[in-house]
């Protein structure tokens, strides 16, 4: 784990504060998990209450389009659907947004429902199961986009499987193992099974949480605890890209998404969204 003396890439005030819903009416925005970037440069989260939030891309305003009653986790954007998992009831939930119709996508039977990889490829979800703190389990389903039917797709068992993201050239799919504090690599064969598994980056802070690339293909982990964001690639190793001592502006990090040069990310121990000035560019990941 890094020390509170180790160098990070970028100073801290290159975070700022996207939007801040501490006292936002009629919904607050209440310690955020989900994270996902529309092409139309909105924002869109999920609250500890189950709202689905989307925020104007210049910060200035937020609107619910559903709520679920649960706890939003993870969430994804394809076209004009969104998939989000909710760890209360078990089930990833699909809004129809343009008509704000929300309903159940996935059976009632992931245990703790974390995050949604959409998988074009192969039309399809990948939703990573975390199981349970003490235990290791098959944490990978694959979800049919067309009928929300699911089964387990990675069969090895994972510790506490949490962010995801498909590889750049989608062949491969990195999962947070967040209790063993790394980041692991599962091949995509060519008939889309899960293939060879191999621990990509290990000693990321002391809860490793979300995952994004950048457009050159590096790597970037955001850290539950402590609040700080890592960058890895083959080149430079695993590096320090900022931190909050205080975890007051990033406060507890889970999902991060890139906008161009923006990285967004949800602050689980606070009620606002961190936008970071970095020092790369990324695509949102409904328009790879």
């Amino acid at each position: 784990m890094a020390s509170p003396s180790t160098p990070t890439v970028l100073p801290l005030s290159r975070a700022r504060v996207f939007i801040d819903g501490t006292f936002a009416e009629p919904v607050r925005l209440a310690h955020p998990e989900g994270l996902a970037v529309a092409p139309d440069g909105a924002v869109w989260c999920g609250t500890e209450t189950g709202h689905l939030l989307r925020i104007e891309a210049d910060g200035s305003s937020m609107a619910s389009y559903g709520c679920t009653n649960g706890w939003i986790a993870g969430m994804a954007l394809d076209g004009d659907s969104l998939y989000a998992c909710d760890i209360r009831y078990q089930t990833v939930f699909r809004l129809a947004i343009a008509q704000r119709r929300l309903e159940r996508f996935t059976p009632a039977q992931i245990a703790i429902p974390n995050y949604p990889v959409l998988d074009r490829r192969f039309h399809r979800l990948l939703v990573s199961d975390s199981v349970s703190f003490e235990t290791p389990g098959a944490g990978i389903w694959e979800i049919d986009l067309a009928t929300g039917s699911g089964r387990i797709w990675c069969e090895r068992a994972l510790h506490f499987a949490n962010g995801m993201v498909l590889a750049p050239n989608g062949r491969a799919l990195y999962v947070v193992e967040s209790t063993r504090r790394r980041v692991a690599r599962i091949l995509i064969d060519e008939q889309g099974r899960a293939a060879d598994y191999e621990i990509v980056v290990e000693d990321v802070g002391e809860f490793p949480d979300g995952l994004a690339f950048d457009d050159t293909g590096r790597l970037y982990i955001s850290c539950y605890e402590p609040s700080q964001i890592y960058r890895f690639s083959d080149t430079t190793g695993l590096e320090l890209l900022i931190r909050d001592p205080v975890a007051t502006l990033i406060s507890h990090p889970t999902n991060i998404a890139f906008r161009g040069t923006t990285l967004f990310a949800t602050n689980l121990g606070r009620w606002h969204i961190t936008a970071i000035e970095a020092d790369a560019s990324g695509t949102p990941v409904c328009m790879q």
